[in-house]
């Protein structure tokens, strides 16, 4: 099925969880924000599967000045 990660189309399997997509692009656990289909996904539901053309973005926390 396709989806949309960070306005990149992309093919990923019918049963591909938030946590795993996270895990195929390596992201680490800490320091980030999901939001899909525009609301954000806290930590307790990455374990949802995705739905065909679901538009998922991923937010990383930078530290700077």
């Amino acid at each position: 099925m396709k989806i949309t990660v960070n306005d990149e189309a992309i093919e990923v399997d019918d049963e591909t969880t938030v946590a795993a997509l996270l895990e195929r692009f390596g992201f680490g656990p800490k320091g980030i924000a999901v939001a899909v289909d525009l609301a954000v996904l806290p930590r307790s539901e990455w374990q949802t599967t995705l739905a065909d053309g679901a538009r998922v973005e991923v937010v990383t926390a930078v530290q700077g000045g």
